[in-house]
């Protein structure tokens, strides 16, 4: 049983849990609690190693013995370790370090996100996790996205990081990824009602961060615009709220044909 904070894995751990340039290094991240121990299991992810304390619950136990047969090591720890080694108030007594691996993009892709700048932690996550439901085929970052990998954001994710290419891009990336595609950027007002659109198209949805919107880049790339109707005072509606409208207008067009 490993007793002491200072444990060498126990510190690598909180490295990757704090620090992004961390989990770069190292192509690992964290994952925590039961639910997503169990999507990384569901998706044959194979942890590097598992940490739980005694009071782990038979759900979680079950989850040790499972990852044991795959020959993962896992080490029992103290409730002070796992709660030192936790990103949460409340640890659920189970975490893991998992191999940084992105999905590939599929090679004929028609529905693609491309997160510009957002740095919303949990909007970022509720966004992937949307994208994964409608079906997207990947989700772009532009420099200055918050990173994927950070603990919030798989939090926020459930498990969409393990059935969704996630990959972080330069601009000049962003462009050759989505040649061919149709871009579109989302604005608050700007362009057509999305209602309006043609959203049934091979295309690319660029949604900009909270505070500004879509940037220099986004407007550089756009072939054309699209905006979420609100009446007159509403406040712009958060990134994820505004990306769940748009992908499933997107995914309602192509299961049930445009309705204008």
């Amino acid at each position: 049983m490993i007793s002491s904070v200072q444990n060498p894995k126990i510190k690598r751990i909180r490295l990757l849990q704090t620090h992004s340039r961390s989990r770069k290094k190292e192509l690992a991240f964290i994952i925590e609690g039961v639910r997503l121990l169990e999507e990384a299991l569901n998706t044959c992810q194979v942890p590097e190693l598992v940490i739980y304390s005694p009071d782990l619950d038979p759900r979680g136990q079950q989850l040790v013995v499972a990852f044991q047969k795959h020959n993962v090591l896992c080490e029992e720890v103290t409730q002070e370790v796992i709660k030192a080694a936790s990103d949460t108030e409340t640890p659920q007594g189970i975490l893991a370090i998992l191999p940084l691996k992105p999905l590939p993009l599929p090679p004929e892709s028609d529905f693609l996100m491309i997160a510009d700048e957002i740095r919303d932690p949990g909007n970022l996550g509720a966004l992937l996790r949307t994208a994964q439901a409608v079906g997207v085929n990947g989700f772009l970052l532009s420099p200055g996205t918050v990173d994927p990998f950070s603990p919030k954001v798989i939090r926020a994710g459930m498990g969409a990081h393990f059935r969704l290419p996630i990959l972080s891009c330069t601009w000049e990336k962003i462009r050759q990824v989505t040649e061919g595609l149709t871009v579109i950027a989302a604005d608050m007002d700007e362009g057509t009602r999305i209602w309006d659109a043609d959203l049934s198209l091979p295309l690319a949805l660029i949604l900009g961060g909270e505070a500004h919107g879509p940037g220099k880049y986004s407007r550089d790339l756009a072939d054309t615009w699209i905006h979420i109707p609100m009446k007159d005072g509403s406040e712009s509606l958060n990134a994820a709220a505004a990306g769940a409208i748009l992908m499933y207008e997107i995914l309602r067009q192509r299961t049930q044909g445009t309705q204008h």
